[in-house]
Parts: C-alpha cells; sequence; structure tokens
C-alpha cells in the first residue's frame, strides 16, 4: 500500500517539447531563476541551461528589443560591415534637425573619452564646425597633460566660436592637455603659395604634429549655405555653383570631393592648408562626426572614399548615405 502512494506522489516526466516550453516561459515571462525552474519542474539547472541555449538557437524563442535604439544597432552593423569601418555609432534622429550636432557632440564626446582611457593616445587633432563644438561641450573634465590636442586645418580669419582654433584650445583645456594650433587661414592665395607656406619650418612641425596624431575628429561639409565652409571660408573669387560643376558633393580638411569620394579637379584643393586626404589613411583613429539629411550625400562619398575608420551619425541621415553609397557601388546610382 505505501508502496503504491509513493508512485502516485512521484512527479511525472514531462514530454521534451513540454519541458522546454515550461522552461522559457519561466524563465523569460515570469524571471524565475534557472535555480527556481529546476526545483520547481523537478530537474537540474544543467539540463534548463541547456533548454534555454537550444530555444534560443532553434528559434522557440526569439527576443524583439522594443527600443528606438534596435534600429540603429542593426544599422551600425550593416555599416561596419558594408564599408569597413571599425565603429558605427548611430544615434536617432531627431524631431527638431538643429538638436542633430547636439546629439553628435554627445556621442563624439563619450567615444573619444573611451579611446582616451582604453589606449595609448598621445595625439588628437581635430577639425571644425558645430558638431564638434558640442563635443567639446560634452567632454568631462580629464587630466592627460601627456596628450597633445592639434587642429588639423587652416582656419577663418575672423573669430567664431565653431572656428578650428577655438575647438582645438578648449577640447585641450577641457583635457588638460596641451595645445598645437595650424595657425594659418584654411587656403592659401595659389598652389604655389601653399607650397611656399607649408615649407616654412614651424608648419612642417605642425604637420609632423598631425601625421603623428593616434586619433582625428572630423566633420563633413555639404555644398549648401548650412555649411561653415560656403558660408565663411570660400574665397571670394569661387562660388558654390562652380565647386558643383567641377563634381563636388562635399568637402573634408576643405578639400572637395565628388560622389564617390575622390577629390575633384580643381586648383581650390591645392590650396587647403591641411594634410592631403590620403594621409588619413595612415592614423589609426580617423572619426567622422557629421549628421543632417543636407549631408547625406557627402557623408556617402566619404564612406565609399575609405577615409575614415568610424562613423558617428544620425540614424535618417546614415540609412539615406548608406543606399546612396550602396547604390554607387553596384553601378545604380550612376
Amino acid at each position: 500500500m505505501s508502496q503504491n502512494r509513493s508512485a502516485s506522489l512521484a512527479p511525472v516526466a514531462l514530454p521534451d517539447e513540454q519541458m522546454q516550453v515550461r522552461v522559457v516561459w519561466l524563465y523569460y515571462m515570469e524571471g524565475r531563476t534557472q535555480g527556481e525552474i529546476a526545483e520547481a519542474l523537478s530537474t537540474n539547472r544543467l539540463r534548463v541551461n541547456k533548454i534555454i541555449a537550444e530555444a534560443r538557437r532553434s528559434g522557440l524563442v526569439t527576443i524583439t528589443l522594443n527600443s528606438r535604439l534596435t534600429s540603429c544597432v542593426a544599422l551600425e552593423q550593416q555599416l561596419a560591415a558594408e564599408f569597413s569601418l571599425n565603429r558605427a555609432i548611430i544615434v536617432p534622429t531627431p524631431e527638431d534637425a538643429e538638436l542633430i550636432p547636439v546629439l553628435l557632440g554627445q556621442a563624439a564626446a563619450d567615444y573619444l573619452v573611451q579611446l582616451l582611457n582604453g589606449g595609448n593616445i598621445r595625439g588628437v587633432g581635430v577639425g571644425w564646425g558645430a558638431t564638434l563644438r558640442e563635443m567639446v561641450r560634452h567632454m568631462p573634465s580629464l587630466r592627460r597633460p601627456d596628450l597633445c590636442v592639434n587642429s588639423v586645418m587652416g582656419g577663418l580669419t575672423h573669430g567664431i566660436e565653431i572656428n578650428t582654433f577655438d575647438i582645438a584650445s578648449d577640447l585641450a583645456r577641457q583635457l588638460n592637455a596641451e595645445c598645437a594650433y595650424l595657425a594659418a587661414p584654411i587656403y592659401a592665395g595659389s598652389p604655389e603659395s601653399r607650397t611656399a607656406i607649408i615649407k616654412q619650418d614651424v608648419f612642417e612641425t605642425a604637420f609632423r604634429q598631425i601625421e603623428a596624431n593616434d586619433v582625428i575628429v572630423l566633420s563633413i561639409g555639404d555644398m549648401t549655405e548650412r555649411s561653415l565652409l560656403m558660408r565663411y571660408g570660400l574665397p571670394s573669387s569661387i562660388n558654390i555653383e562652380e565647386l558643383v560643376a567641377a563634381g563636388a558633393c562635399g568637402d573634408v580638411l576643405g578639400q572637395f570631393v565628388d560622389k564617390t569620394g575622390r577629390p575633384i579637379e580643381h586648383a581650390i584643393n591645392r590650396c587647403a592648408i591641411a594634410p592631403e586626404l590620403e594621409a588619413l589613411r595612415a592614423i589609426p583613429n580617423v572619426i567622422f562626426a557629421s549628421g543632417g539629411l543636407n549631408k547625406a550625400q557627402a557623408i556617402a562619398a566619404v564612406l565609399l572614399s575609405g577615409l575614415g575608420n568610424v562613423l558617428i551619425c544620425d540614424e535618417e541621415t546614415a540609412r539615406q548615405a548608406r543606399q546612396l553609397a550602396l547604390d554607387l557601388k553596384t553601378g545604380s546610382g550612376s
């Protein structure tokens, strides 16, 4: 009699499928621990662990993240794979386009701090623009007297807070680092003048410092009046229409590129007091932080150029730039 009674109270073995469903329900839906599940189903934790792992592999359980960042993360992975980037950082596009530089600047500051904390970084070069201005504003105060922050391109001849001189000096101050300037206008009067300028000792030293940088952070300019360079930096003898006619879709370091990312044939590129674009390929970390739909074509060109290995952008712009670049890669955008 006692034997039959014991048999009736023994736990009933569940079929495998029922066991799987019960385990994953208790784990994912009720938040039970693996130990609690093992006790409730009269099994052991090792079996529970195996069932959970197999449920993910087999597709019995799929996980959907209910977050605006989900699509950004997926896009980051696509961009990195398709354009050989070390990293893509994509932020949701805000309803107010004026907030794009703020969000991208914050993301750039966070990434730069990661690099500074994680590696042997001794030189950081910066360009200009509203996004880089916001990057500086969002940088925490660090103490890096071993670091040299330097401007990597000439600047404007009149003061403006998004000028390269101010960005370099403010970033150096925030990091308690040394600061070095490329103390020249963005454009020389002629290619010959540029050659004469950069052969001076002080500029040779500045260019050596730029080439020795571990990190360079740049923005990307477009061909509209929203561009800092279009508004304030072009020589009076050159207009936007002329550059567009020559194939320009945007600029990097004051040098204009076509939609495939190649420098256009125009004298202005030989007047820019900045490293030639090809020099960027030797820098370990070249970060492009830029966004806004007006820059989509220029960002696509930079993706195709391979000049940078990190892109920080807003989602809508990055998605459009990616498609433009892929169309050109496959020939459907030509």
